[in-house]
């Protein structure tokens, strides 16, 4: 069943960071009903798209044509049923639908809501529309993430949706357990730019403390004066072997897994900052070394030699050839085809409950799979009243 059993969650997020915080929460065995309808998808498409499929598996589909005030009234009734509410609108979009926390805590005293906007509920930004890209900018993590001389490379993928996504179940969780103690819900205020500027603290202290502006140091390690670490070539077509040495020891262990080369003692490469400055010479010195050697091969050497080493890995290497992933069954395939896509494969929920653990993974549904059955349990409608709103296009 899941550790979430029995909890209730309504569901009105879209693109990544509020499906992937509801999916965690769906993956946990809560009863997650994500309202929708087929004629308003946004950019990351609708139930047929793999993206869409990818952040909203184990969650069951309403179509509810929420222009219509009795498709809202509707939506207010499974809020005032619901555990959680959870939206990543623009602000007040629910407030003004008559479904925002305001309206709905006087009658469900214990009901959660979280709002997942970019920006917050209020202060001068609080109506921008934002994607990752922007909130990376903002956020200060493009800046920090690139490399000398470039201020236009940044992370590459929507790292600050994942993490918001977390923060939102940490906090759902959270506020579930206030509730369990005092019977009484809350809302939740989540800026997704203020999760990203969390990831700059360490910048900001330097700043604050040292009156050092940070700036993009690339594999550097941005911190302290350590080296050699980085990213270095093997045998073949891209491929790459990241090695971070942290102490002493660890270079002692690399320079006799290199054989113990001239170059290696013919400096004083003895003590951190003596390799610190002389970092440049090294990741050449150690990019000739690697680039003949095949990279699980040497990574299996070096971290049996004491020296941290990891193969520099692709999607493929992750779900086709990774020992790891196999050895936990990371990856597993759908039961049942989608009915658009065919043939789905996902990854396992990765927190392990040994006395609850999930009891399967339901491939993501597409239009209609779910209406009738939502509304049954939730409104508790008749099969003839579910009929007689999907004839009149309340769902729609």
């Amino acid at each position: 069943m899941g550790p979430l059993a029995g909890i209730r969650v309504l569901d009105f997020t879209h693109v990544l960071a509020g499906p992937f915080c509801t999916r965690v929460l769906a993956d946990m065995g809560a009863d997650v009903v994500k309202i929708i309808t087929d004629t308003r998808t946004v950019a990351a498409g609708g139930p047929d798209s793999p993206y869409f499929a990818m952040w909203n598996r184990n969650k069951r589909l309403l179509q509810l044509d929420l222009s219509r005030e009795d498709a809202r009234e509707a939506a207010r009734q499974m809020a005032l049923r619901a555990d959680i509410v959870v939206d990543n609108f623009s602000v007040g979009v629910l407030d003004r639908w008559g479904i925002g926390y305001e309206a709905v805590s006087p009658l469900n005293p214990g009901v959660i809501y979280m709002a997942m906007s970019g920006m917050g509920w209020s202060g001068p930004w609080s109506s921008y529309v934002t994607y990752a890209p922007t909130v990376h900018a903002l956020a200060g993590l493009t800046h920090l993430t690139g490399v000398a001389g470039r201020s236009d490379i940044g992370i590459g993928f929507s790292y600050n949706d994942h993490m918001a996504g977390l923060h939102g179940a940490f906090a759902l969780l959270a506020a579930l357990e206030s509730r369990r103690r005092t019977g009484r819900g809350q809302s939740i205020d989540m800026s997704q730019f203020e999760v990203g500027v969390t990831f700059s603290g360490p910048a900001l202290l330097d700043y604050f403390a040292n009156g050092n502006a940070a700036e993009p140091v690339a594999n550097d390690a941005p911190w302290d004066h350590l080296a050699p670490q980085g990213c270095y070539p093997c045998a073949g077509d891209d491929r790459w072997i990241a090695i971070a040495i942290d102490t002493d020891e660890q270079w002692r262990n690399l320079v006799a897994a290199m054989g113990t080369p001239e170059w290696a003692s013919a400096a004083d490469l003895s003590g951190a900052e003596e390799r610190w400055q002389q970092r440049r010479e090294l990741d050449q010195r150690i990019a000739e070394w690697t680039a003949p050697q095949e990279r699980y091969d040497l990574m299996e050497r070096l971290q049996a030699a004491g020296v941290p080493a990891g193969a520099v890995q692709t999607g493929e290497d992750l779900t086709q050839t990774d020992p790891q992933l196999k050895h936990s069954q990371m990856h597993f395939a759908y039961a049942d085809e989608h009915p658009a896509l065919g043939p789905l494969n996902g990854d396992h929920l990765v927190p392990r409950f040994s006395k609850t653990p999930p009891t399967g993974y339901r491939r993501p549904e597409t239009f209609g799979e779910s209406n009738a059955q939502v509304v049954q349990d939730w409104l508790g409608w008749t099969t003839e009243e579910a009929a007689t709103a999907e004839t009149h296009g309340l769902i729609a």
